[in-house]
């Protein structure tokens, strides 16, 4: 079985402060993987998993200060190198962290790997997650910025690596870790999500910077994939990752 899972980048940082890790919520995260992790070691090319995580308040505070999106492009790089290191910060301390929990992690940086090409297309490459997972190990991915033809450099979205990752590895499960315990309508966890029309009216964007569209656009992301996918908050981590199918449930 292959998983996938998304660490959002509002659970592991605190958004509205500059490069600030939230230090509790990435330590309980972490045990929660690793616990998954040691559980799978007996067999692990039975049970792979890929960990992804967001910008939070390290990537999203760099792109938005310099006006670089998913869509808007620089060609300066001072730019994309400032977005790209305070990305590599957040990813030391999250790899950092699953390895004291006894995880087996590894990092993987994709400015070094993926480029948009053509009308955005995304390019990435997953043969050095496919043999790390072969191996025993678990990758660790993060929102990035990548070389993209024609704009110079773009966002590349946590949640588009995973739908990415979702689709080349040919993912059994999706989970999306977010702030909440899944897709909000009124305050009460919508069950199911089969079309973004079912949630449209409900869905609105992130309340920090956000450079890569907040829940509308992970849920449709998620959409894409074929693996059935859940969002769900920090509490339903645990049983993500036992198999159960806590918060919302999209596709």
């Amino acid at each position: 079985m292959t998983t996938i899972l998304k660490l959002g980048g509002s659970v592991l940082t605190e958004k509205d402060r500059p490069e600030t890790v939230d230090e509790s919520n990435l330590r309980r995260a972490a045990t929660a993987v690793a616990r998954a992790a040691t559980v799978a070691e007996p067999a692990p090319e039975e049970n792979d998993l890929v960990v992804v995580h967001g910008g939070g308040s390290f990537g999203h505070h760099h792109a938005a200060e310099h006006g670089v999106t998913t869509t808007d492009g620089t060609r300066d790089p001072g730019a994309v190198r400032a977005i790209h290191d305070a990305m590599k910060r957040l990813n030391g301390a999250v790899v950092a962290a699953l390895a004291d929990a006894g995880c087996p992690a590894l990092p993987v940086h994709p400015l070094s790997a993926a480029h948009r090409h053509g009308e955005g297309e995304l390019t990435l490459p997953v043969a050095v997650v496919q043999s790390m997972l072969g191996e025993g190990f678990v990758p660790v991915l993060h929102g990035d910025v990548v070389v993209h033809e024609d704009l110079g450099a773009t966002i590349l979205s946590g949640d588009e690596i995973v739908v990415a990752l979702g689709s080349a590895l040919d993912a059994d499960r999706v989970g999306v870790c977010s702030a909440v315990p899944g897709v909000l309508d009124d305050g009460d966890v919508v069950a199911r999500v089969e079309s973004l029309g079912d949630v449209e009216a409900v869905l609105g964007g992130s309340a920090a910077t956000d450079v890569t569209g907040g829940m509308a656009a992970k849920v449709r992301e998620l959409l894409a994939l074929n693996a059935p996918a859940y969002i769900f908050d920090l509490e339903g981590l645990p049983a993500f990752l036992d198999g159960e199918e806590p918060g919302t449930r999209i596709g």
